[in-house]
């Protein structure tokens, strides 16, 4: 618009210099006709300038609306991809949330089933205890009876005095037990003070006093003299709940002294054999800390989730999701 406004003032001038040097530069005679082909010239080019212009004006003015309506075209285009990038961005965290609940699912599945097989373990090796127990006492019962062939034996043909042949009577101060045999007084039956891990003839602490006796011990910073204690109570009591309590803290001290791989299996241990254990959540979290301070951050990571996943409402949990979150990991209020 602007060029076609000046090519047209250049014109105007020209024309009106021409008219104004025109009549000075040819006779007279021909000025007459001269000046009015001159002037219908400068008309005729006028009406073009303006013919000109007016097309210029009117295409500048579609291009402008075809400019103005690209411009909202792409504004539009613009805000309609950001909507679906929210979108998308939203339908992947919802599908990512509802991936990690399933993986939580399966986790809380496989913690159950494997707490069955520790369950079930543990059963099996409380039977063969009891069989080794009653073997033992089976053992120590006919070596304090009279050997088959000495005094007071029983049974078809043996001899020595007090001895009961077919028709005979027993030994006086032998009691008559079933088939005619005599049991020796004292037999089988429990030992005071022996607990379950105890050997024959070995005297086991006192459960409570012992752990007590360790906390202590552990609380004030001696950890050789309460790691004693503890095992003493994991020794002898293997199967009450109490023991889990007890390898808790030796998994404590372990990570205390910075020797992961024992802390971790002695958590292992809570976990798999005491998993009811007022102690298992903490033991799993340290576990998972002990895994992250050995660089085995896919593991611990994947521990921490666990636990918040199993015990969601608890202090471990929150400590594990603060842990998490330091390490730069997004967790849900669900703790996924």
């Amino acid at each position: 618009m602007h060029t076609s406004s000046r090519l047209r003032q250049r014109l105007l001038a020209i024309a009106a210099l021409i008219l104004l040097l025109g009549p000075a530069a040819m006779p007279a005679h021909a000025v007459a006709k001269e000046i009015v082909e001159l002037q219908t010239q400068v008309q005729q080019l006028l009406d073009a300038v303006q013919r000109l212009q007016s097309t210029l004006d009117a295409r500048m003015g579609v291009l402008e609306h075809l400019a103005q309506q690209t411009s909202d075209q792409a504004t539009q285009v613009t805000a309609t991809v950001n909507a679906m990038q929210q979108k998308i961005n939203a339908q992947n965290d919802a599908v990512s949330g509802k991936v990690d609940a399933v993986s939580g699912q399966v986790q809380s599945l496989n913690d159950s089933v494997d707490e069955l097989k520790a369950r079930v373990a543990k059963l099996d090796k409380s039977v063969q205890d009891l069989q080794a127990q009653l073997q033992a006492m089976q053992a120590a019962q006919a070596q304090q009876q009279p050997g088959a062939t000495g005094p007071g034996a029983t049974g078809p043909g043996a001899t020595g005095p007090g001895a009961t042949g077919p028709g005979g009577t027993a030994n006086p101060g032998q009691e008559q037990g079933p088939g005619g045999t005599g049991a020796a007084p004292g037999g089988a039956g429990s030992t005071p003070g022996v607990g379950p891990g105890a050997t024959p003839g070995q005297q086991a602490p006192p459960l409570q006093e012992t752990l007590q006796a360790g906390e202590r011990d552990y609380n004030a910073g001696r950890y050789q003299v309460a790691q004693g204690e503890f095992q003493d109570v994991v020794h002898f009591y293997p199967l009450d709940d109490v023991a889990g309590t007890a390898q808790f803290y030796l998994g404590e001290i372990a990570y205390q002294q910075k020797d992961y791989d024992t802390a971790i299996n002695d958590y292992n241990a809570v976990l798999e054999g005491f998993s009811g254990n007022a102690k298992a959540a903490a033991a799993q979290l340290h576990k998972g800390f002990a895994l992250i301070a050995q660089d085995k951050r896919e593991e611990g990571e994947h521990e921490l989730r666990s636990l918040i996943q199993r015990h969601p409402q608890t202090p471990e949990a929150r400590a594990a999701r603060a842990k998490l979150t330091a390490m730069g990991v997004k967790t849900t209020a669900a703790g996924h």
